[in-house]
């Protein structure tokens, strides 16, 4: 009987060691990686202010050009003031450390030249909006793709493998906005409905309720599969070429000799060795997605990130620029560590990697 109580201890230690040295190396890497968070924001916010402060002029000159377009004009001591009002007469250094640390401290991410409010007001609800947008174009990509990927090389030079090849092509090529137009008129055509923008204008403006969320899933589709189609064109090409390697390598044919089930056969280790170019890339994809649907958002009319970037840009609002500009940085962060972390579980020699402390 003693002998029959260890043997389950003596058969569980390996694995449970192997856990417990794992779960520290990929704690480790974590850790690793938030150290390096400060300094590369800081490294992230010197050069997006630097940049954004570049063009010649100010939002003060931008502001008297469009009252001069007006017909009207501003004198110089009216500059001057407007200039001391937002703190533009400063040195650009002193700008910005007064940027930073009020945002570090405060979570005072200074004034928004263009709305007249605080960025923080400004950003919040339209990151909230973008983030719902990429995660879903996210889900979309991934359910559509991988399995297309993967039936598209098993069942290499069928007929479907062709029309999936011709289909990703089309994605591949296929302008973005100019399928938004293509999808706003025929749904406009055959349902009479107009689909801009993520809100009925009735729910614009009203606060948060199931109404109101209800609305923006009805609205929500053709963003997603806008932005989407090119994103899941490349994607099958990825997955199917690296997947055609991997079915010809000793193991699978070995294994195949075997007598081993296709199915599990395939999920075991091709397709997961085959997704490693796939999730590798993973690192830019929401900055991608945010940067990305820009063009898209404005003809749309999407209340999203990308649209509120490219007027602060133009307009010089330098304080929401950069705010924006900060938060596609974390977004990049984010997406390496997810990156990483799920090469580490897709891919046994990279896990082999955390538990030897190779990650540290």
């Amino acid at each position: 009987m003693r002998g029959g109580n260890l043997f389950p201890h003596a058969l569980l230690k390996p694995i449970w060691n192997t856990g417990i040295s794992l779960g520290g190396a990929v704690g480790r890497f974590i850790l690793h990686r938030l150290l390096w968070v400060p300094p590369t924001l800081l490294a992230i916010s010197i050069v997006a202010f630097s940049l954004i402060s570049l063009p010649p002029g100010d939002f003060v000159d931008r502001y008297a050009a469009k009252v001069a377009a007006e017909g009207e004009s501003m004198s110089a001591q009216e500059k001057e003031a407007m200039r001391q009002l937002y703190g533009l007469d400063r040195p650009l250094p002193v700008q910005y450390v007064d940027w930073v640390t009020k945002a570090v401290f405060k979570g005072d991410f200074g004034w928004s030249f263009n709305m007249e409010r605080p960025v923080g007001d400004v950003i919040w609800e339209r990151l909230g909006l973008t983030t719902v947008l990429a995660l879903s174009t996210l889900f979309f990509t991934w359910v559509v793709a991988i399995p297309i990927g993967i039936y598209s090389a098993v069942r290499k030079y069928s007929f479907t493998d062709y029309s999936f090849t011709v289909i990703g092509f089309l994605g591949l090529a296929l302008p973005n906005f100019l399928l938004a137009l293509v999808l706003m008129y025929a749904t406009f055509r055959f349902t009479g409905q107009s689909v801009g923008g993520l809100f009925s204008p009735e729910y614009v403006d009203a606060p948060w309720s199931l109404a109101k969320v209800g609305d923006l899933m009805q609205h929500l589709w053709i963003p997603v599969i806008v932005l989407g189609t090119a994103g899941t064109a490349s994607i099958i090409r990825v997955i199917r070429a690296n997947l055609l390697d991997e079915l010809h390598r000793p193991y699978v044919l070995t294994a195949r000799a075997k007598g081993l089930p296709e199915t599990w056969l395939l999920t075991k280790y091709p397709v997961r060795h085959a997704m490693n170019p796939f999730v590798s890339s993973l690192n830019d994809i929401f900055v991608s997605i945010v940067s990305g649907e820009t063009i898209v958002a404005i003809v749309l009319g999407l209340q999203t990130v990308g649209p509120m970037l490219f007027d602060a840009l133009r307009g010089e609002d330098m304080f929401l620029a950069a705010t924006l500009i900060m938060f596609l940085g974390i977004l990049g962060m984010i997406g390496t560590l997810f990156s990483d972390l799920l090469l580490a579980w897709l891919d046994p020699r990279i896990r082999r990697q955390f538990e030897m402390g190779g990650a540290a």
